[in-house]
């Protein structure tokens, strides 16, 4: 099922399928692993919603909606 990397819940896991991001935008995820093919699982949230925590890599990074709703992924089931 293909979804944004916005509209993930917590514990969920996924694989990025496409960046829409452009410019800056895209160069920063690119340089944050978060590039086609690469698995993403969220973690947590922050009290007020966000940003979330996303594990990509090993490393856990956290991001803002503004910056995940670009992010075109597909979920794995457990």
């Amino acid at each position: 099922m293909q979804t944004t990397l916005k509209d993930l819940d917590i514990n969920k896991k996924c694989i990025v399928l496409n960046l829409l991001n452009q410019g800056i935008s895209r160069r920063r995820m690119l340089d944050l692993g978060i590039i086609p093919g690469a698995s993403i699982e969220v973690i947590r949230k922050s009290p007020l919603g966000e940003p979330k925590l996303y594990k990509i890599k090993g490393a856990l990074i956290a991001l803002r909606k503004e910056e995940t709703v670009n992010i075109l992924v597909k979920i794995i089931e457990k």
